[in-house]
């Protein structure tokens, strides 16, 4: 079992040409010994953004607060605090912070797949 605030996690840093102004946390993986899934929290800065990527793996993203919006199959769609999305595998996707707020995220993938 484990209880914990997210603010209590040690955010793993990424900017770089790729990804901007994102920080990740694992909140329940591996170490926790989660056998099925990995859940991770993502919050983005102004401006800030992940690559547009594809794998081989659904997840499930649920927006904690925050604007911005997800990149899916050539389209933007909006995001909002409460907003739910699911990625299928093998679908191109990005998201990005469409606030000069905080957009806070948490993202569900199944064990096995890299955790940040």
């Amino acid at each position: 079992m484990k209880i914990t605030n997210y603010k209590d996690v040690l955010p793993i840093v990424m900017d770089n040409e790729k990804i901007k102004n994102v920080t990740g946390r694992i909140m329940i993986g591996k170490e926790n010994n989660a056998k099925n899934f990995c859940m991770r929290l993502f919050e983005m800065g102004p401006s800030g953004y992940t690559p547009k990527h594809v794998h081989d793996w659904e997840h499930e993203v649920f927006v904690h607060s925050g604007c911005g919006e997800v990149f899916i199959k050539d389209t933007f769609y909006p995001l909002e605090e409460g907003s739910a999305v699911f990625i299928p595998p093998n679908i191109e996707h990005q998201f990005r912070n469409t606030s000069e707020k905080p957009f806070i995220f948490v993202c569900l993938i199944p064990s096995g797949a890299p955790e940040l």
